[in-house]
């Protein structure tokens, strides 16, 4: 049976040839009724598309690989979902890559990425990712940009993790609270740092001693840690991120304390989950979808003009107050940036 050819789907589509080859690898140039009308011409006809052939063509694969450094997390979940959006509204497809927090893994997933070869790589780096791993990206000619955990330089969308967690140290201590912890952040990155920083500032400006509580980013961990806290121990929880959150009340409750009238909580990401917990969460909202769509940006702008300044973008953090800081609320909450 003869191959069927981009040619003939054009036809079918009663489309220019290099409308067929545009719309095949979805470049928004087109209309979406011109997008459409041709895929479906390629598939009544039965046609795949060469995606190798077009590379040698053009030099280009528009193909991205995204490597995420921990996708059981919700918030990577959603970050995701926002810049596999961006990717495919750009014309570019995603392969995806779970480091679990190996260095190791990530290095190989990063030279299959280069196998492939991909145009470009958006990271979320392992803890203990050396500096150095740029100067190899550099070297290999690869395209790269971080997103939520970073370094000194190079392109990079994040958080702003010492605005957030001066945000939620601010409302605590705003609430009366004096003996106030931070939960979580056990492992060494920028976004421990940035977190770790914000509260204890905020803590020694109340002239205040910064506490950390240390343990991983795990549900059951930091319930048993909350679970054995001290009756004479914090009365408020700065938590890491919001699944530390949830452990920490889950902990306390089964200690027989209340969270929000025992010990106040507070989250950082603002997770779906966290208005759906009981008691709903007080945290910082960062909207992790928006966060991936403004990394994709950036990561295309470096593949458009890889010898332009590397751009980077902080998403603005602002506080969610809801029940579990025992705050007074009028209604379903309030936002502060």
């Amino acid at each position: 049976m003869q191959r069927v050819r981009i040619k003939d789907v054009a036809r079918e589509a009663g489309v220019a040839l290099s409308t067929a080859a545009l719309a095949l690898r979805n470049d928004n140039q087109l209309r979406e009724e011109t997008r459409r009308a041709v895929r479906d011409a390629a598939a009544r006809l039965g046609y795949v598309y060469d995606r190798s052939a077009a590379m040698m063509r053009s030099g280009r694969s528009h193909t991205v690989g995204l490597l995420v450094c921990e996708i059981t997390n919700p918030f990577y979940a959603e970050l995701t979902a926002g810049v596999e959006a961006a990717l495919e509204e750009a014309g570019f497809a995603t392969m995806l890559a779970n480091t679990g927090e190996s260095v190791t893994r990530q290095r190989r997933m990063l030279e299959r990425f280069r196998e492939q070869p991909v145009d470009g790589v958006l990271m979320m780096p392992a803890s203990g990712t050396p500096p150095t791993l740029l100067d190899d990206l550099e070297r290999w000619g690869l395209p790269h940009a971080t997103v939520v955990r970073g370094f000194r330089r190079g392109a990079h969308t994040g958080p702003d993790n010492r605005g957030g967690t001066r945000l939620a140290t601010e409302h605590l201590l705003g609430l009366g609270h004096r003996r106030i912890a931070f939960l979580g952040g056990a492992a060494k990155n920028s976004v421990t740092a940035g977190r770790w920083e914000g509260y204890a500032r905020s803590m020694a400006r109340a002239g205040l001693e910064p506490v950390q509580l240390a343990c991983r980013t795990d549900i059951g961990e930091a319930a048993a840690l909350a679970q054995d806290l001290p009756h004479d121990g914090p009365t408020a929880l700065v938590c890491f991120n919001d699944s530390v959150a949830f452990g920490a009340m889950l902990g306390l409750s089964r200690a027989g304390r209340v969270p929000g009238r025992d010990i106040a909580v507070t989250g950082f990401d603002d997770i779906r989950e966290a208005a759906l917990w009981h008691p709903r969460l007080t945290t910082i909202s960062t909207s992790p979808r928006q966060m991936g769509q403004a990394a994709a940006r950036v990561l295309l702008a470096r593949i458009a003009d890889p010898d332009a300044p590397p751009p980077r973008e902080t998403i603005r953090a602002q506080l969610v107050v809801r029940e579990s800081c025992g705050a007074k609320l009028n209604g379903g909450g309030c936002s502060s940036g």
